[in-house]
């Protein structure tokens, strides 16, 4: 399986802050907001990732994430020239993905928590279909909603004004190799988008979408406006503060997984000397990771 990392848009819901930032480059508390998602996708156990940005954007994304090496990680880099829809992302990564299942994760969402690995772990064993995830949310009109009867998905409804449920679609879909075909052909929305919803519900008619509850333990933040930016920021803070932990962090994540080693983390460590970031590097290794 193969990551795609969706980091365009033009983040309008954020400006000004973000006339002239890519909104995924903005930081979240201590680190960028691309980190996020990014570890999702290695803690799902994918090192092949594609980086969908736009023109404008892609090299300061160049510049902060390398070729992902630092990572134990392989970057691809595509540009998609205008926010067409998240469906997009997959079209255009067809040619790359080149056969394999996919997984897409929009570039401002944050999960993390209790048993989080585990159930990405399972959902990127997908060979056919599609698998999404659900969580409980005050306010689902906002999102796309699923509906339920018993643990079985029904229907998906995008931003509904009467919503079936409070169980709403984080940005994290896991695909099948049909996928990039399968977003090709759909029609654009009334908004000239290719919908993510749209290519779900396809898989739900089929009787091919999955969908897994993600338990109180797990937290999903999007980050899209400036009061869930804030959260978001006084969220990995608190946590941060109170464990002494690392949320969002990818040189843990790969130094924990072995995808680099001991001195590639010092490296890191270095790399990051005088911050609060490197210390709690640092802390990783003079604790064996405890």
């Amino acid at each position: 399986m193969k990551g795609i990392l969706l980091a365009g848009g033009t983040g309008s819901r954020l400006f000004p802050a973000t006339r002239a930032v890519c909104k995924q480059l903005l930081p979240v508390y201590d680190k960028p907001m691309v980190y996020h998602p990014l570890t999702t996708l290695m803690l799902s156990g994918i090192r092949q990732i594609a980086v969908v940005t736009t023109p404008h954007d892609a090299p300061a994304f160049r510049a902060l994430l390398g070729d992902g090496s630092a990572f134990g990680l392989d970057l691809h880099w595509l540009v998609q020239p205008s926010p067409d829809g998240i469906a997009q992302a997959l079209v255009l990564a067809g040619p790359w993905l080149d056969g394999a299942c996919s997984a897409l994760s929009l570039g401002d969402n944050l999960l993390f928590g209790t048993g989080l690995t585990a159930v990405l772990r399972e959902a990127a064993t997908l060979r056919d279909g599609a698998h999404i995830f659900a969580t409980r949310v005050a306010d689902p009109s906002r999102y796309g909603v699923l509906a339920w009867e018993g643990d079985r998905p029904v229907d998906l409804v995008e931003k509904p004004a009467r919503p079936p449920s409070r169980w709403a679609v984080p940005g994290l879909y896991f695909h099948g190799p049909d996928a990039p075909a399968r977003a090709a052909a759909l029609a654009p929305s009334g908004r000239g988008e290719l919908e993510i919803t749209d290519l779900n519900r396809g898989y739900l008619a089929e009787g091919r979408l999955r969908a897994s509850r993600l338990g109180r333990g797990v937290a999903w933040l999007d980050m899209g406006t400036p009061d869930s930016l804030h959260a978001a920021a006084a969220y990995v803070a608190a946590i941060q503060g109170r464990q002494g932990v690392l949320v969002g962090s990818p040189e843990e994540v790969a130094w924990r997984q072995g995808w680099i080693d001991d001195a590639r983390l010092a490296h890191a460590v270095d790399a990051h000397a005088g911050t609060a970031y490197g210390d709690r590097l640092r802390d990783l290794l003079d604790d064996g990771g405890a």
